[in-house]
């Protein structure tokens, strides 16, 4: 027999998750500790390591809103990385920045696509209680605060070399016309220049947000950090890594929804999947303008607090 999840259930989690999923904050561990905290019925009808549950396929299932939010607010990248992958297959050369990159999100994607067919029932079976999550989620917040301290420093640029090989101030240069250049495109030709093996490391960043508390996109920009790239590249590569991945666990995950058992939460899923697809599209937009100036400090700052607040109160009442 299904459990019963209610419109105001779903509609609450898929907030969450619009919010959380793209904040590096981890949605599923979230989803796992708000129901605690509330306790009463949300935290049974909630409670994806209980028997028959179908609250993980409800989750996945607003993963794949925010997976569908992703592909239409990076659509452009994506036409192009498309059209870039399919004339290295025609080609079978890698003759452009799209290309490559689609190359990179592909090899990058591997490692986390295998951990999760592996692990996804050993995180569901032992890992997706509060007491771990709230641990994780407090590495969370140590693993970004290092990232930030860590990460390579960019060098301040107060002069600029003139012809001739002298220094001069920016202020006694002559105002010269320069090229509209597409800052989108120009930070995905930047973010085609990666290593291989620095792709492949960004992206099994991923695996351990596998462990509710610790987050995708957090443990991506701080993997993209470590190896030099600026935090709105290092958000970007985590955004555009995150769609394949998400959108595969939704092709294995969203049918358990489809079941008989299941079908008296199609509609709060609908609902809730709604609203986590709205406003994932707006978390995104807010963040990719966020990190052009700022930095993962703040929500590692949260991460601490949210995840020994919730050890604490759980490891008491147990």
């Amino acid at each position: 027999m299904c459990m019963a999840i209610s419109y105001l259930e779903s509609i609450v989690v898929g907030a969450l998750q619009g919010v959380s999923e793209l904040f590096p904050i981890s949605s599923l561990g979230h989803s796992i500790l708000l129901p605690a905290w509330i306790g009463g019925q949300w935290a049974k009808d909630l409670d994806m390591s209980a028997k028959n549950s179908p609250y993980l396929a409800l989750l996945v299932a607003m993963h794949v809103a925010t997976a569908l939010a992703l592909v239409i607010f990076f659509w452009r990248d994506w036409v192009r990385i498309l059209g870039g992958l399919w004339d290295a297959v025609r080609t079978r050369r890698i003759r452009t920045p799209e290309a490559r990159l689609g190359v990179l999100l592909i090899v990058a994607t591997i490692p986390v696509g295998l951990a999760g067919l592996a692990l996804e029932k050993t995180v569901r079976n032992h890992l997706g209680t509060p007491i771990p999550t709230s641990i994780f989620l407090a590495i969370n917040g140590i693993v970004l605060l290092s990232a930030e301290k860590l990460r390579r420093r960019e060098p301040k640029v107060t002069e600029i070399a003139t012809p001739t090989g002298y220094s001069a101030d920016l202020s006694t240069l002559e105002t010269t016309v320069l090229p509209i250049v597409d800052h989108d495109q120009a930070s995905d030709t930047q973010l085609s220049k990666l290593g291989m093996r620095d792709a492949v490391l960004i992206g099994s960043a991923q695996i351990a947000a596998l462990c509710p508390g610790i987050s995708r996109s957090g443990s991506t920009i701080a993997a993209g950090l470590f190896k030099g790239l600026r935090h709105e590249d290092a958000a970007r590569f985590a955004f555009l890594l995150a769609t394949p991945v998400i959108l595969a666990a939704g092709v294995l995950k969203t049918p358990e929804l489809f079941k008989p058992e299941n079908h008296d939460i199609l509609g709060p899923a609908l609902a809730g999947s709604v609203v986590a697809g709205v406003l994932s599209y707006i978390s995104v937009k807010f963040l990719t303008a966020y990190f052009e100036t700022k930095t993962l400090t703040p929500f590692a700052i949260y991460s601490l607090i949210a995840g020994v607040g919730s050890l604490a109160y759980f490891g008491l009442h147990g």
